[in-house]
């Protein structure tokens, strides 16, 4: 082919689907844009900046209802694509924001080319355009991936064991020993280490093509450029991130996520994708126009009806429309297309409760997408989990929707285990209410207690390290003067902040991992895990650390190595909720397990005495096990350490000491068979401890 223009031939095509198609004649393009007076494809060589073909659709041959659409027959699929739209722009009037100057995206592109090097501006040859970083192009790529006869594993919710972690974050530091770091291959050679550990899903962090030099500013400390580390910021639905890939030219980048997506299954490991459907990259009106703007901004986002300013209820500029029937269908094409073409598992919806939005902003009582998502038969086999609240104040933990489909990541069990683990008053009666399922929030609407997502830290926040090792946020290098992120995090620094040398502060710290592991481990619901915190993870304070694109947000190995006990302890625990069906109910306790007992019984420090009172710091739980075992937790947020009596065990058993976050590796957690019997009546816990007790004959 030549470096000049290329010519093509056409005719009508076809509505439908959307975005790009092959077929026998030839490749369909399709895209809707109601209020467009005139669309054109815009046709490109790889690395150009100049088009090499623009062919104008007819409206009364390439139209059909608001849906523009042209068949090419001779279409080279090298070539890459975009649109430019003609219309009205006029965004304090009519709201709409036609730039035909500009190439759009098309909503449907399955990968997207110009970013396939991590933190390197493209740019093509002639051209100038200083936001040439956000003005990427689509591809056409084939759906020729061999499966092997890949199958979803399917693991029940109540039996899944959560673990988030950052597709580059995660092995792109020196000490992760992998070949290709911070890819997807990079973490395809980390799952033997995320098998051993036992953990049944990973939920990666947004994997949607964004651009991670929208941000500007700089690390006021070093003068190093921040970057969009985390990704919140999609520009492409269906396109995966072509930089976390070795070779993301292309298209490939498609074929690599499935590549890693076929190696977890075969390792048993779920992966659940965290999708971004409540703002856009384009942001305010004063963000760039890359796609939904240019294309229908009046359907595609939320305006105000008077000022058509955009409503922001995502904190990041722009609402989307959700609720809008094309939003609606855009989002269902997106999900259906990631689990039926690229073999996922689940979801993790960002803000989940703009979902559930109207036009004006207004809060459904029925929100269609909401329904929708929960009774879509191509995917009532994934886990759908809802972020229940958004960035203008609604929270929903417990009442995002009644649909028992729907999980919920759970921040009520979140802040009440961390106010426990501060020792704050009032917290034992709450911290019980957690550990039982959260019956007051999903014990109704035939929900159960899987459907709590229950969590301690995720990637919004401290890390666990940081959580017991800093009484406040740290986010000087943010360059936002420390104003940016939470200052509610509910943690303690165990009496030093940030590092020390201090033995006993270092000691108690540890104890409080555990202890905090060991809470989310054996409770009712579904544990999710944050990258490292099972080895000590830092991110030095930060929390909101989506800018740092450097030691402080990647996961250092060597850490692993130097706390390969704690690696351990985490590993058993995991373990042992996996052998051992009492901690993964499939419903809330009863008072009576058929033998008179109840199938969970509470105490204080005397059994049959329980403290619920706003001083109390101490509690315990027996779990009524049936056909298993019993177990007894103890657990102490007291100062100092307190003496537990401990109840009678069923005849011809004894209780056997299975946990002790206070003792040192490997007496910290024990297999079953090498419990060793509890002598005497009462047992002593540590402050900030926890123990736990299994009643086994012998």
């Amino acid at each position: 082919m030549s470096k000049g223009r290329v010519s093509v031939s056409t005719t009508a095509g076809s509505p439908l689907p959307m975005g790009v198609s092959r077929t026998p004649g030839g490749y369909n393009f399709a895209i809707a844009a109601r209020h467009a007076t005139a669309v054109s494809l815009v046709l490109f060589r790889s690395g150009q900046d100049e088009p090499v073909a623009e062919v104008e659709f007819d409206p009364r041959l390439n139209r059909t209802g608001d849906v523009w659409h042209l068949l090419v027959r001779d279409f080279d699929p090298a070539l890459r694509y975009g649109y430019r739209l003609q219309g009205p722009c006029d965004l304090k009037g009519s709201g709409h924001c036609y730039r035909p100057q500009l190439i759009m995206l098309d909503p449907y592109a399955k990968a997207l080319t110009g970013g396939s090097d991590w933190g390197v501006a493209y740019r093509r040859s002639g051209g100038l355009d200083p936001l040439a970083s956000f003005q990427r192009r689509c591809i056409y790529v084939e759906n020729d991936f061999d499966w092997e006869g890949d199958r979803p594993p399917n693991i029940p919710l109540k039996d899944t064991i959560i673990y988030e972690l950052h597709p580059r974050g995660y092995t792109c530091h020196s000490s992760s020993g992998v070949k290709y770091p911070g890819t997807y291959r990079g973490l395809i050679a980390k799952i033997p280490y995320l098998k051993k550990l036992g953990i049944t899903a990973v939920e990666l962090m947004p994997v949607a093509e964004f651009n991670e030099l929208e941000n500007t500013r700089v690390n006021p400390l070093t003068g190093e450029p921040l970057k969009n580390f985390w990704g919140y910021s999609p520009l492409a639905f269906f396109a995966p991130k072509a930089a976390y890939a070795v070779n993301g030219r292309n298209g490939n980048q498609v074929r690599e996520f499935k590549e890693l997506v076929k190696a977890l299954h075969t390792a048993g490991i779920e992966v659940i994708l965290d999708v971004v459907f409540n703002h856009t990259a384009e942001g305010g009106a004063d963000g760039p126009t890359i796609s939904l703007r240019g294309i229908d901004n009046t359907i595609y986002y939320l305006l105000d009806p008077d000022t058509r300013e955009y409503l922001n209820f995502s904190g990041c500029g722009n609402t989307v429309n959700c609720n809008h029937p094309w939003v609606r269908d855009l989002i269902m094409d997106c999900l259906r297309y990631w689990v039926t073409e690229m073999h996922v598992d689940g979801f993790r919806f960002d803000l989940a409760s703009i979902l559930g939005r109207g036009p004006r902003g207004e809060v459904l009582a029925d929100p269609p997408m909401v329904e929708k998502i929960a009774e879509d038969p191509v995917l009532a086999h994934t886990k759908i989990i809802a972020e229940a609240w958004d960035a203008a104040g609604l929270y929903q933990v417990g009442s995002f929707s009644p649909h028992p489909r729907w999980a919920e990541w759970n921040g009520r069990f979140r802040d009440d285990l961390r106010r426990f683990l501060c020792g704050h008053p009032d917290c034992v009666g709450p911290l019980a209410t957690r550990i039982a399922g959260s019956s007051d929030l999903y014990g109704h609407n035939d929900r159960r207690p899987f459907n709590s997502i229950n969590f301690i830290t995720s990637h919004d926040g401290f890390t666990l390290y940081d959580l017991v090792s800093y009484s406040r946020k740290h986010n000087e290098a943010n360059g936002e003067e420390n104003r940016d992120g939470d200052n509610h995090n509910i943690s303690w620094n165990s009496g030093v902040e940030g590092e020390t040398d201090d033995l006993e502060i270092a000691a108690l710290r540890r104890r409080r991992i555990r202890t905090a592991a060991v809470i989310l481990l054996l409770s009712q619901g579904v544990p999710m895990i944050t990258a490292g915190d099972e080895f000590t993870r830092s991110q030095q304070g930060n929390n909101n650390a989506y800018c740092q694109d450097n030691e402080i947000s990647w996961v250092d190995w060597e850490l692993e190595k130097r706390n390969a006990d704690l690696v351990r302890f985490f590993r058993l625990l995991i373990a042992l909720r996996k052998e051992n069906p009492i901690f993964r109910r499939a419903g809330f306790f009863k008072a009576d397990a058929g033998d008179g007992r109840p199938e969970i019984s509470w105490q204080s420090l005397v059994p049959g005495r329980q403290d619920w009172s706003p001083e109390a710091r101490c509690l315990a739980f027996r779990l009524h096990g049936g056909d298993g075992p019993d177990f007894l937790v103890l657990l102490n947020a007291a100062p100092s350490p307190r003496r537990f009596l401990l109840p009678d065990p069923l005849p011809g058993c004894r209780w056997r000491l299975l946990v002790n976050t206070a003792a040192a590796a490997p007496a910290d957690i024990v297999p079953v068979a090498k419990a060793k019997v509890v002598s005497g009546s009462r047992l002593e816990v540590a402050d900030y401890g926890a123990v736990v007790l299994i009643c086994r004959q012998g």
